[in-house]
């Protein structure tokens, strides 16, 4: 059986991806002919047709689609391979990690602690949304993702998350907002409150709290980002509901305090994955270690 020509793979995934063989031959500095044979020789050789032709624009078919999801691995496992040999003969290597943007910096510091600053290592750190992120560990871009809320179940992607840490959630604000005597429910009856915004899970452990002690909380601000949240509570725009480790500097110095903990209501913090032939070894003594120091 003949076996298939990866460059003919090569260019039915450009044009998967730009829907268009104007584009693709652009991309591939070549002629649109050109393209049109090599993806015309790739049906041939798999006995089916990848795309539907709906004027210039060029659909998938369900064979089509299984083939990108191919091609996108067999191209990412290349590029991985590449990386890796070369990174093999550097002084530095390197260790990708994505983070939800408005995850808790000072988390993401702790868990980085162990590698930043050593001589032979470069930690290269990028922040975005969770699609952003998870899109980019899953063309194999970045080595972990971390984050505050586990990635929706994926038929195409197996991620592999583990959980690293888990904080305990506190009502924080300035000393003036933190009258001594009161309790939970009167706390959160009379104070204006920072909240998580609604689709966040800390929310909703928070509104299901407020249910329970039959409190009507008055919202001052929903923030989707943690570190805005700091900023409010130091401002004294109202007690936010926060772990303690996003304000640990501010709670050491007295700007901010902790008025009440949240009974039940916890920050988990997970570190993303994929599976990967050639695992970061980075990635591998991190996790060690987190596992080793949450023990």
């Amino acid at each position: 059986m003949a076996e298939l020509n990866y460059h003919h793979l090569r260019y039915f995934q450009v044009v998967a991806h730009e829907g268009n063989l104007t584009r693709a031959a652009a991309r591939l500095n070549v002629s649109q002919s050109a393209v049109s044979t090599q993806v015309r020789q790739l049906e041939e050789r798999v006995g089916q047709d990848l795309f539907e032709r709906r004027g210039r624009a060029l659909l998938l078919t369900e064979a089509g689609r299984i083939a990108l999801d191919h091609a996108d691995a067999i191209f990412a496992t290349g590029r991985e391979l590449i990386a890796t040999l070369q990174q093999s003969g550097r002084a530095r290597k390197a260790l990708r990690v994505g983070s939800l943007a408005t995850l808790s910096r000072n988390f993401q510091l702790a868990f980085l602690r162990p590698v930043l600053g050593r001589p032979d290592v470069e930690v290269i750190l990028r922040s975005g949304s969770a699609v952003e992120l998870y899109s980019a560990l899953g063309a194999l871009n970045l080595d972990l993702v971390l984050t505050n809320q586990p990635p929706p179940a994926d038929a195409l992607t197996s991620f592999i998350v583990q959980r690293l840490d888990e904080q305990s959630v506190s009502l924080i604000g300035v000393p003036a907002l933190c009258p001594p005597g009161l309790s939970l429910a009167e706390r959160l009856a009379e104070a204006t409150l920072v909240l998580p915004t609604a689709e966040s899970a800390l929310r909703m452990g928070f509104d299901a709290l407020v249910d329970r002690l039959d409190v009507t909380p008055q919202i001052a601000a929903e923030v989707d980002d943690m570190a805005m949240m700091r900023l409010l509570a130091r401002e004294g725009i109202g007690l936010a509901v926060l772990p303690p480790i996003v304000v640990r500097d501010e709670l050491a110095s007295g700007s901010l305090v902790e008025c009440a903990k949240l009974p039940n209501l916890t920050e988990p913090f997970y570190g993303v994955t994929v599976e990967r032939r050639f695992p970061n070894p980075l990635l591998a003594d991190l996790l060690r270690e987190k596992r080793v120091g949450s023990a």
